[in-house]
Parts: structure tokens; sequence; C-alpha cells
């Protein structure tokens, strides 16, 4: 079933020009990039996005890294564009994750761990709206 899941290229990687390399990683996985914007998450929207996490200890940390340079915000379709999107990322942890995953070849830690995809359908639209219009979606 074609789905669309929500991927942000995180600013370890954009510091790095990494943005060519992991969508080419993406792309070669079968999912389509049918909308991207670079852009500078400002304080406001890193904290909403990640409000899940607002008790945690690392949350500030988590808030400071994201805005500290520009991100790739994109939308990804494919069959079962999720969980595809979360086997081509590789664990959180860079050193756990499989060989050819976007962490394995490009992650510096378990922080900077160079990009984010939804973790369900539903949070995928949820993520999808807080970056794009629907007229900026192009299937």
């Amino acid at each position: 079933m074609t789905e669309r899941t929500f991927s942000i290229i995180k600013p370890d990687a954009t510091r790095r020009n990494l943005t060519g390399k992991v969508n080419a990683v993406i792309e070669d996985a079968g999912l389509r990039i049918v909308a991207q914007k670079r852009i500078r998450m400002s304080r406001a929207q890193a904290e909403k996005f990640y409000e899940v996490h607002k008790e945690r200890p690392f949350f500030g940390e988590l808030v400071d890294f994201m805005t500290s340079a520009p991100v790739v915000v994109q939308v990804l379709e494919g069959d079962n564009a999720v969980a595809r999107y979360r086997e081509v990322m590789g664990a959180t942890n860079p050193a756990q994750a499989a060989e050819g995953t976007i962490r394995k070849l490009y992650a510096e830690s378990v922080g900077e761990n160079s990009v984010h995809g939804s973790d369900s359908l539903e949070n995928a639209k949820i993520e999808i709206a807080q970056f794009f219009t629907d007229d900026e979606i192009v299937g």
C-alpha cells in the first residue's frame, strides 16, 4: 500500500553537506521524495515537534541541536513508507545500525544521528502537516 512518511535531515548532516547522499539512500530504497525544503527550524517549531519528549532530560539539548543549523524536511512516498524508511534510517544508535543504513553511514552519535522519520502513519500525517501544505506536496 502506498503511504507517505515524514523525514528530517538533521543539522549534523546538513552541516556536512550530506543532503544529496542521504537522498540517494532514500531513493535507492524505493521511496520517492514528493516534497522537500531546507528550513531553519524555529525554537517554537522544534519544541512543538518534540513535545512528546518535553519531560525527558534531553529535551532542551534536542531543541538546541535542531535549531542550531538548517534542516531539510521531506515527505516520502512509497509502499509501506513508514516501515520502509525506519528500516533505511537504521537504529537510533549508529553503533547498532545495520550496514548501509543512513545512520550507519552518516550519524555521528545517538544524539546527532542525521535523520528523523515518523514512527507511525498517524504521526506521519501530523508531522507532515506541521511543515507542509497540501499544495507543496507533488505526488
